[in-house]
């Protein structure tokens, strides 16, 4: 069976959002149903990355032990459903930083592309905000719209950006519809 790769932001699609920053590990909470959603795409033959802006690094919010404990919680509490992330790219710097990595711009998906050595046209990038549309389009990924976390205010903010967007109610419904084929 040929795997096809799905990617997912994580603030505000996998586990809940704060406009404070997912600082500790106790704040770090899974969304009702994400994780399962996760799982089955797993046992439907996806390849699973995380691509994920932490600013919250350069803030000086967290360091980068403290987010390596919320993924390693996240990784453990996934192999209890029996799925796995096979990747998480995360951009460690602040807005103003000038990088190439943090979302809008496509640099952590074009890395988890060469890393998984895929082709991006028509994989999957499911987020939140505009900026996760944006650079899933600059990498030649497809982008999907969740309404969990910001997406509502994505939404709302009518941006030309969303025209053609498949728009879920969460990452539960994205795993329906693309299990479904």
């Amino acid at each position: 069976m040929t795997q096809q790769v799905v990617i997912l932001d994580r603030d505000g699609v996998i586990n809940k959002d704060s406009e404070h920053f997912i600082k500790t590990l106790a704040e770090w909470e899974p969304l009702p149903g994400s994780l399962d959603a996760i799982a089955r795409l797993c046992h439907g033959g996806y390849r699973v990355a995380v691509a994920t802006n932490q600013s919250g690094l350069a803030r000086g919010f967290l360091t980068p032990s403290d987010l390596d404990a919320m993924h390693a919680k996240l990784r453990s509490m996934l192999a209890q459903l029996g799925g796995r992330i096979e990747m998480i790219v995360y951009c460690p710097h602040g807005p103003d930083d000038g990088c190439l990595c943090r979302k809008p711009k496509p640099g952590m998906l074009l890395e988890i592309a060469d890393r998984l050595a895929t082709d991006l046209a028509g994989v999957p990038f499911i987020g939140d905000s505009l900026g996760d549309i944006m650079a899933a389009r600059g990498a030649g990924a497809q982008p999907w719209l969740v309404l969990t976390g910001k997406g509502q205010l994505t939404i709302a903010s009518g941006s030309p950006e969303l025209v053609g967007v498949p728009v879920h109610r969460d990452l539960a419904a994205v795993a329906d519809d693309l299990l479904r084929g």
